[in-house]
């Protein structure tokens, strides 16, 4: 799919899941070899147009996971392309065994999406909201973990995958009018972080939704007299640690995820950085290791310290010591 600025504007008027359906149909119809399969999420996927052009290349399964992920295994085994699409917590932690067999341990291709990860949907309380799967399914061998920034890179994460020598978990997280990180084209690989903006005292490592929030707190952050490089590390499996060799020459490390700091990219960063002798401290901010009571999703974001003003006096205090 062409990545251009009327594109761009439109996956972020749209959203996360109606551009995940454009982009897989564009995909499918190049490919009769791709076929999507789902839970009963058709129109929640951003499906509708897709399951009416291609019906011969869809597959919706009901209310039935599991059944799911073995169906698109035995797909893959025959040489298709599959993309299953569930909300997150559901395609992450209820498929859990047939993810670990199929997946990690058969290493079976299947692009797994995983809809309104992260905290955006906590006015229906914590049941459906998901900020465990990334620690939960790169602790499984062969399994890809990409959490696209914007409507543009859920395009690219989702053609990469398509193609990619091994199964991949893409996190699709929901924000309020999809805020714009890439206003054009870019380069984009699975396992290769993107510099967003370059800076001198810190590094700030991001993905998903806080990619752009850490556009925000840079701008905070610039106003405080300290200058700050944004590093979008979409790719929390496999890691781009050359990248994080680079970011060694900061005075500080900031990791900022919608997920638990325990097992997500912040652990990823720190269990790298960890046996290096010479190291930047760290700062990790995410999801500290509780439920966010229900509410919208500022409240949320509020309760989890994870507004660019908190971030922002959590980063100066750490700069005084």
């Amino acid at each position: 799919m062409e990545i251009n600025k009327k594109n761009i504007k439109k996956f972020a008027v749209t959203g996360a899941r109606p551009t995940l359906g454009r982009v897989l149909q564009e995909a499918a119809e190049r490919d009769k070899n791709i076929c999507v399969i789902t839970a009963d999420v058709s129109t929640s996927a951003g499906l509708e147009r897709y399951k009416k052009s291609l019906p011969e290349q869809y597959i919706d399964v009901g209310i039935a996971e599991q059944n799911m992920m073995s169906i698109a295994a035995g797909l893959a085994k025959e040489g298709f392309r599959v993309v299953t699409t569930s909300f997150a917590p559901f395609q992450s932690m209820r498929c859990l065994e047939q993810i670990r067999v199929n997946y990690g341990y058969m290493e079976l291709p299947v692009v797994m999406v995983g809809l309104a990860s992260g905290i955006y949907h906590s006015y229906l309380g914590n049941t459906h909201c998901c900020f465990e799967d990334v620690a939960i399914l790169r602790s499984i061998p062969n399994i890809a973990v990409v959490t696209p920034a914007d409507g543009a890179e859920i395009v690219k994460a989702v053609e990469s995958a398509l193609t990619y020598k091994s199964a991949v978990y893409i996190r699709l997280i929901e924000n309020k009018g999809l805020p714009i990180v890439y206003e054009e084209d870019f380069d984009f690989a699975i396992g290769k972080a993107n510099l967003i903006r370059d800076g001198r005292d810190i590094a700030i490592i991001a993905n998903g939704t806080m990619v752009h929030a850490s556009l925000e707190l840079a701008k905070l952050l610039e106003k405080n007299g300290i200058s700050s490089k944004i590093v979008d590390m979409h790719t929390v499996k496999p890691l781009d640690t050359e990248m994080l060799d680079r970011l060694c020459e900061h005075q500080l490390i900031v990791t900022i995820e919608e997920h638990n700091i325990i097992g997500g990219l912040g652990s990823a960063v720190a269990e790298y950085l960890a046996p290096k002798r010479k190291r930047p401290r760290q700062l990790l901010f995410g999801i500290h290791d509780f439920y966010p009571h229900a509410g919208n999703y500022e409240d949320a974001l509020e309760q989890c310290g994870l507004l660019p003003s908190q971030m922002l006096v959590e980063i100066l205090k750490e700069m005084k010591e």
